[in-house]
């Protein structure tokens, strides 16, 4: 399969849990290698931002938050861009809103890429902080072990480098931004 994929890091970093997304996305840029290529895009908050990349892009996975109260906290989820809409997608959270905006709006459009969201259920997402929280720590592997999993399901392999950032490595270039790691990503 040589159609173009990209992975969208989607949370915020200022409200503890719900930065998962982003921390995922630069977990998977700095620490694998991939083939055939993969982007893997800064969604931040994302809003209309989503839109572009939407229509750029055959397949999109967007790593994210999910705040499910049905749900135990550290739950991974995967979503096709069909049941987000369809189930209207959790909307707790104003990117929660946008994501499962910007797919319905999308979905009208002449191309719309093949969208799936993996989410975590965050335990924290009001406390203002940079972190995460040690229920979601313990999930840590797990999450990225399905966001590579489904990434295989497009034919993507993902070789693991020999030097390894830490999730605190990388939490910390978001808490501490610099020009060389702009927003940390």
């Amino acid at each position: 399969m040589d159609a173009k994929v990209a992975l969208i890091g989607s949370g915020n970093a200022f409200f503890k849990d719900e930065g998962a997304g982003l921390y995922a996305g630069k977990y998977l840029k700095e620490n694998f290698t991939y083939e055939p290529s993969l982007d893997i895009v800064d969604g931040g908050t994302l809003g209309f931002r989503l839109m572009p990349l939407l229509q750029e892009y055959e397949y999109v996975i967007i790593a994210n938050t999910s705040s499910d109260d049905t749900k135990a906290v550290g739950t991974i989820e995967v979503m096709s861009g069909d049941e987000l809409i369809a189930n209207q997608g959790i909307k707790k959270t104003a990117n929660e809103v946008e994501i499962t905006e910007m797919l319905q709006i999308c979905s009208m459009a002449s191309h719309c890429a093949q969208t799936t969201m993996i989410s975590i259920v965050p335990e924290d997402i009001i406390s203002v902080c940079v972190d995460i929280t040690p229920a979601l720590r313990t999930q840590w592997d797990n999450y990225i072990k399905v966001i590579l999993e489904e990434l295989s399901q497009y034919g993507i392999q993902a070789t693991k480098k020999s030097e390894i950032m830490s999730l605190d490595e990388i939490i910390e270039q978001f808490a501490n931004p610099s020009i060389e790691y702009g927003k940390g990503f």
